[in-house]
């Protein structure tokens, strides 16, 4: 079989993140391999991607193996948000049951300076619950599933940044909802934070460059910073960027190559 005729490399990316919109990116030009990219949905209008894209779950881990073997997946990529840790752990299972190589992207998390002024938490419902009693203004980069947990603390004035645009609930009459996507400037935060007079920051340890400001913007302003560490994940095998899971599948690509699949 020659180059001409052989099958293509088929790749499963489950995505969401920056890593994974550059690897499609990187990917689209490969000749040879053919990539989905798989979204969960839970952003209402995705960046563009230059590979076919399927929205939505796959319904569990039998679901995904199910999704691998009917379509013929040769290697799945895992480069879902590092909170996303039902469908890392899904995909683990899955990968294994079908017989299917799997490679996550797994950025490094955010280490504490000196001059930050953390406190960690095991849970976002955790990291809410440790807000003072006082009222104050809060700014929350919890994502837009953590609104509604935000009412358990009903007396502060959250600055909510998320990337679709919605109403604050009903509860939480003076939160200012931020509409953006990232990545953001530090010194763009920093004046956020002065505008809205923060004093407080809601985060989770998500890791890599695009959304450090508010991190950084904390740390220059001494804020204090409620910061959920990352949830449990099964041990897999990792690389931190996605030049890194490009070369991977290169060398799945070319081995099959030479074995002429």
């Amino acid at each position: 079989m020659d180059a001409t005729t052989q099958k293509p490399l088929k790749l499963l990316l489950l995505g969401g993140t920056s890593e994974s919109t550059r690897l499609a990116k990187a990917v689209a030009q490969m000749p040879g391999v053919a990539a989905v990219l798989s979204l969960a949905g839970r952003t209402r209008k995705a960046a563009p991607s230059p590979v076919p894209v399927r929205v939505g779950g796959f319904g569990g881990v039998d679901g995904l193996a199910h999704y691998l073997v009917q379509n013929g997946v040769d290697i799945v990529v895992d480069a879902t948000h590092p909170f996303a840790a039902q469908i890392s752990n899904h995909a683990i299972a899955a990968c294994t049951k079908a017989k299917v190589p799997l490679l996550a992207i797994e950025r490094p998390p955010w280490q504490r300076t000196d001059r930050d002024i953390w406190i960690e938490h095991a849970t976002v419902e955790d990291a809410i619950a440790a807000l003072p009693d006082a009222p104050s203004t809060v700014f929350s980069a919890l994502g837009r599933s953590a609104i509604p947990l935000l009412c358990a603390k009903p007396q502060h004035r959250y600055v909510i940044r998320v990337v679709d645009p919605s109403a604050p609930p009903a509860e939480l009459p003076e939160a200012v909802i931020i509409s953006a996507r990232g990545p953001f400037r530090t010194e763009d935060d920093i004046a956020l934070f002065r505008e809205y007079r923060i004093a407080r920051v809601l985060a989770k340890n998500s890791g890599g460059d695009a959304a450090y400001s508010k991190i950084a913007a904390a740390r220059a302003l001494q804020l204090p910073v409620h910061i959920v560490k990352r949830p449990d994940i099964a041990k897999r095998h990792t690389v931190t960027t996605s030049d890194e899971a490009l070369s991977w599948i290169a060398h799945h690509h070319a081995s099959r190559t030479k074995r002429g699949v």
